[in-house]
């Protein structure tokens, strides 16, 4: 199976989506999330399952429970299932990651 940025595109950046791994039967899910403005990330939030963050591009500030992490280019972060968590581009430029959550699903509770 075969799916195309058309089949999991979010929004006007080619790169900001995500594809359920339930699509190909699979226990993961992949997010695509890119962002050229600084300050821009998720709200702080929480999943029931691990997550995993993988930086492509830029620098992040992560918040991960207590812990706060500058991550840039080639860092891979992890968050644990059920611990809030958020990032921003701290710039300059683009941020580009790529999360994967250990879930078939992407189920995720806003905590702001």
């Amino acid at each position: 199976m075969k799916l195309s940025r058309a089949d999991w595109l979010r929004g006007p950046d080619r790169w900001r989506g995500h594809v359920d791994g339930a699509r190909f039967g699979a226990g993961v899910t992949v997010l695509f999330y890119a962002t050229e403005t600084v300050g821009e990330g998720p709200k702080l939030h929480v999943h029931t399952y691990d997550e995993i963050f993988v930086i492509r591009q830029g620098r992040a500030r992560f918040t991960i429970g207590d812990e706060t992490i500058d991550a840039e280019e080639g860092d891979v972060l992890f968050g644990p299932a059920n611990v809030p968590h958020k990032f921003v581009n701290l710039g300059p430029g683009r941020l580009d990651t790529v999360d994967i959550h250990h879930s078939p699903e992407w189920v995720q509770t806003n905590l702001e």
